[in-house]
């Protein structure tokens, strides 16, 4: 017989484990990155250190809090999360403060707060919730549509705020539904709706469309079994259909710093000169990045010993760059090693989300690591400059309260839910 006392001490203790590294040692390096002077003092809550600590003290009661609640609240109360949710994105059209060109934050005496980084765990409870409702089938398409509405809507809300980073993590909820039986087809279409948008940036509409043309016409007259020719034709059209429309956003309706970046980053600019002169601008934080993470070696500098940290070399580090303190500091053992308890944090929420008895549990778990991973997937290609800047934290890592508790939010209500799990045996 389980005692009230035992249960209380029954959560998975890896992953809470895993959760206190990142978290420690992400404050050490925002310490480095933030620290102005000889001498530190680690409650100086002017500093972004201090304020960091601060925000950690209080994600502590926020663990408890989470873990107090019933876990059932979180499945039946998950429409009513959702429904507030969306309410705090849509008041940012009327109360939201625009920090460096984006909406994305109500300001609340001295602080700010980001409530797209809430959304993210109000959105997986909620698609967790209609999925496995006894009368969903996402195989159907109109439970299908009604699903990837859920994930939509705050995709749109986030991306009218001029939020693009934010915007892309919703895509990682085709992993979750590809786990729950949706076709590969779908997965097949994005991966190959990404390759399409690059390409048009790249070479052109014209040569994206006569490219295409050939191959889907070759594949369709090499088929033994040849389909109707209306389907190669309507592949082409919606091909060229995309083709145009990535081409007309890029060139009218993205912001001109992400343009800029995306023109770095698949050289677009015809002109050596003035692609070199962009580089050496507007890419200003990635070219120190990548040389704050090389000049790192094997072992790094140690820290508060990094020359490029401590002078600055990279704006606002602390945040989204925090990676290459790292680099510098820790070098090729530290950067290794946050990368495998990244994994294994990934690894350990992908197993217990498979160990759960009901289909919320699990397909929440998914969503967990689904949006842990492609936060540190484009945050750490950002930083070695792999894919364009994006703008986008380190989970548990960067510096931010918003970022640190909705991260909290969504892990700590998965270790909640696994719980049941364990208390059952």
């Amino acid at each position: 017989m389980i005692t009230e006392a035992s249960k209380y001490y029954k959560f998975d203790w890896i992953t809470i484990i895993l959760f206190l590294l990142l978290v420690g040692f992400g404050w050490l390096n925002i310490v480095s990155a933030s620290h102005t002077g000889d001498t530190i003092d680690y409650f100086d809550f002017s500093q972004p250190y201090g304020k960091q600590l601060m925000f950690i003290f209080m994600t502590l009661g926020l663990i408890v809090l989470l873990l107090a609640v019933e876990s059932k609240f979180y499945e039946r109360f998950a429409s009513v999360i959702y429904v507030i949710s969306m309410l705090s994105l849509v008041g940012l059209f009327v109360f939201g403060k625009n920090v460096n060109g984006a909406t994305s934050w109500y300001a609340i005496g001295g602080m700010t707060l980001q409530p797209s980084e809430f959304a993210k765990a109000a959105t997986a409870l909620a698609v967790a919730k209609y999925v496995s409702d006894l009368n969903t089938d996402i195989k159907k398409t109109k439970d299908l549509i009604s699903t990837f509405a859920i994930i939509a809507l705050p995709a749109i809300l986030v991306l009218l705020q001029k939020d693009a980073g934010s915007t892309l993590v919703y895509g990682c909820f085709i992993f979750v539904l590809y786990r729950e039986g949706l076709s590969p087809s779908f997965l097949i279409i994005a991966l190959l709706g990404i390759a399409l948008s690059l390409f048009s940036l790249k070479f052109g509409v014209i040569i994206t469309a006569v490219l295409t043309t050939i191959i889907v016409l070759t594949y369709h007259f090499t088929r033994r079994r040849k389909p109707l020719l209306i389907q190669p034709i309507s592949i082409i059209i919606i091909s060229v259909l995309i083709a145009f429309s990535v081409r007309y956003f890029y060139d009218n309706l993205l912001p001109f710093h992400q343009k800029d970046r995306i023109t770095i980053w698949l050289s677009l600019e015809k002109d050596p000169v003035k692609l070199e002169r962009m580089k050496k601008t507007i890419a200003y934080n990635l070219n120190e990045s990548e040389k704050a993470i090389s000049s790192g070696g094997l072992k790094g500098k140690g820290f508060l010993e990094g020359t490029r940290t401590t002078g600055k070399f990279v704006p606002e580090q602390h945040t989204d760059y925090i990676f290459s303190t790292v680099g510098e500091e820790w070098g090729f053992i530290g950067t290794t090693m946050v990368i495998v308890v990244f994994v294994l944090l990934l690894l350990r929420i992908l197993h217990l989300a498979e160990l759960q008895r009901s289909q919320f549990s699990r397909m929440y778990g998914y969503a967990v690591a689904s949006i842990i991973f492609m936060h540190f997937f484009i945050n750490i290609g950002m930083v070695m400059g792999l894919i364009p800047t994006i703008g986008i934290p380190l989970p548990l890592f960067s510096y931010g309260g918003s970022g640190l508790w909705g991260f909290t939010i969504l892990l700590f209500i998965f270790i909640k839910l696994d719980s049941d799990r364990i208390n059952q045996w």
